[in-house]
């Protein structure tokens, strides 16, 4: 007696990685489309930390301050480009996802989390909140928020890096 069984078993394993993926890419396309259509917020938080006009102003860091309006124009648009990349390429990774085509979708997915991730760590926690001194300012510090980003993006990477189901073996 012949027992069929599906020739890619998914478990929970592929929705959980959809679903997960699909929340990133959510919350990226809304950071990003915020960004856009309320420039000038996140501008000011930009300017703000790179002008580290709100830190301890301690003669050996300041001088790491960037006070360019250009520049900081410049960095805050090259924030939204990659935003809007990485909510591109998860919301791609979910679409894989829910097509059933866990190799790519995978791959995809770990490239956008990984750019998430370079974001919010190298970015906003490293750059942002070391090399700029975020923690030192009571009115601009986004680390916590950053962290939080971060975090979350790890473990839904975590669950996409997580091996396929194997398929059941019919008992003879």
């Amino acid at each position: 007696m012949a027992t069929s069984t599906p020739s890619t078993p998914r478990g929970t394993l592929s929705p959980a990685a959809t679903l997960l993926t699909a929340t990133i890419a959510l919350y990226m396309a809304l950071v990003a489309f915020g960004n856009i259509t309320d420039f000038g917020t996140n501008q000011q938080f930009v300017r703000h930390v790179l002008a580290m006009d709100t830190t301890f102003k301690d003669e050996d860091l300041m001088w790491r301050a960037v006070t360019s309006r250009g520049l900081q124009d410049a960095a805050y648009v090259a924030i939204i480009v990659w935003e809007t990349v990485a909510a591109l390429v998860l919301i791609y990774g979910s679409w894989l996802w829910a097509r059933r085509d866990d190799v790519r979708a995978r791959r995809t997915s770990t490239y956008g989390l990984l750019m998430v991730m370079l974001l919010f760590g190298a970015g906003f926690i490293g750059i942002g909140g070391e090399w700029f001194s975020m923690w030192q300012s009571e009115d601009w510090n986004g680390l916590d928020a950053a962290t939080r980003v971060f975090l979350f993006s790890g473990v839904v990477l975590i669950v996409n890096q997580l091996p396929a189901p194997r398929a059941e073996t019919p008992a003879n």
